[in-house]
């Protein structure tokens, strides 16, 4: 099958292409000498001052008026002016600025001036050609206010092809940027508290940690079944047994389920444990973190996303489980999961009353997330949700477990463990629920 014949568009770009390397031109460069960035330029100006500086970006728009032409050239750090006239380039030079196109990766140096709109501006007395753009990106047009009109907005297409989404929407890369910062900072709060990271296997003989269906894998060489992890919590607990009084990972797990805007197939968690200490003590961990992590990015643990404000100042509140349920839900928990089992007929009951919960999209699991504020606990659950914590020793149906809610949706669990060495812990972060919140992706 024979590729698709070139669009209008790109095949004036790749005329273009032919003039550039009859003319000795490379189209695609090597290396240049970047002495500024967009943002530097932009706070270093100084009227008074005879500055020269050179930059490298993406052209995002371009404005040709005869013997001058205006463009901004983008970066990581934002926009600046470009100014090419072609008395200062010369003829050969500004010729190739005619043949220059929007998405197209160049080199400018000159002179940094105002104009008189009292833009910042570079008068560009060098351009070099680093990268030519065959293919058009979607930037659409901008018109006299500065609001972008055509721009890439399709949902799926900006998913799928997320080069090209970074490449037109600034605020996509900042997620990017502000995700890494995320990432740094907990790592940081971790290690400065002596917590050792670790790496754990991610093809797995026996998958555990979480109930999640895993992918499926075969190692050639062994001629042996692996599994994708699911989580690290079951090789963290190893470490803990083995000496290691604290330790952590940040990895990526992987579950064959359910594919929506809040659920990936591939996603990254955090898991930290700590012996000698339960789970009251990882509360007063996790708020510091949270609210550190949160003043660390916006200088301050209240932010304002989605027209609501979250508020991480510590000490957060605490609701038990049980009551939330009861509240809201209309359901004794630990009458009709612990007590009514012992019977076939009141299990059945209390199946045909579950369903009818389920119907209302009111699972008990998602009710106290709902009810609670933007940072706050709901602890201890029953000992049949989770089989991995310990139960309390003043009320054996319950298990000490603490899990924090955020926008409605659970953000961290917290529970106490029994191993064979000293108890542990075990929060989980998730990417997807908390980041998204602070990034607002």
């Amino acid at each position: 099958m024979s590729a698709p014949a070139p669009s209008f568009v790109e095949a004036a770009r790749r005329e273009k292409l032919k003039e550039l390397r009859q003319r000795g031109i490379a189209p695609f460069a090597y290396r240049y000498e970047r002495t500024h960035t967009a943002a530097e330029v932009l706070t270093a100006f100084a009227p008074e001052r005879d500055t020269t500086v050179s930059v490298a970006g993406r052209l995002v728009s371009l404005r040709s008026h005869g013997k001058t032409t205006f463009a901004h050239l983008e970066d990581p750090t934002g926009r600046i002016q470009l100014y090419f006239k072609r008395e200062d380039l010369g003829e050969a030079a500004y010729e190739v600025v005619r043949l220059l196109d929007l998405g197209d990766i160049v080199g400018v140096s000159g002179a940094v001036f105002r104009t008189k709109t009292q833009e910042i501006t570079i008068r560009a007395r060098e351009v070099t050609l680093l990268a030519k753009a065959l293919r058009p990106l979607p930037l659409g047009k901008e018109d006299e206010t500065g609001e972008r009109h055509g721009a890439l907005a399709d949902p799926e297409t900006r998913y799928r092809q997320r080069y090209a989404d970074l490449a037109v929407h600034p605020d996509a890369r900042a997620v990017f940027t502000l995700r890494a910062r995320v990432i740094g900072y907990l790592r940081r709060f971790l290690d400065q508290r002596g917590y050792v990271e670790v790496e754990t296997p991610v093809l797995q003989p026996l998958y555990g940690g979480a109930l999640a269906r895993p992918f499926l894998t075969h190692h050639n060489a062994l001629d042996a079944r692996l599994y994708l992890r699911i989580a690290t919590e079951l090789y963290l607990k190893r470490c803990i047994v083995g000496g290691l009084e604290k330790v952590y990972e940040i990895g990526k797990d992987f579950r064959n389920e359910g594919l929506d805007r809040l659920h990936n197939p591939e996603f990254t968690m955090l898991e930290f444990y700590q012996a000698y200490i339960d789970y009251a003590d990882v509360m007063g961990i996790l708020e510091a973190m949270l609210s550190g992590l949160v003043t660390e990015l916006y200088g301050g643990p209240a932010i304002e996303r989605f027209g609501k404000t979250f508020n991480l100042t510590p000490p957060w509140p605490r609701r038990a489980y049980r009551a939330l349920v009861a509240e809201h839900a209309k359901i004794d928990l630990a009458r009709r999961i612990v007590a009514d089992f012992h019977s076939k007929e009141a299990a059945e009951e209390a199946s045909r009353h579950f369903d009818s919960v389920i119907r209302k999209k009111e699972m008990p699991d998602e009710i106290p997330e709902k009810a609670l504020p933007s940072g706050a606990y709901s602890l201890s659950a029953l000992l049949l949700s989770s089989g991995l914590a310990s139960s309390r020793t003043e009320a054996k149906r319950l298990i000490e477990q603490a899990a924090v809610s955020i926008d409605g949706r659970r953000a961290a669990d917290d529970d106490t463990l029994n191993l064979v060495a000293p108890r542990g812990i075990v929060l989980k972060v998730g990417k997807r629920k908390f980041v998204r919140i602070v990034a607002k992706a």
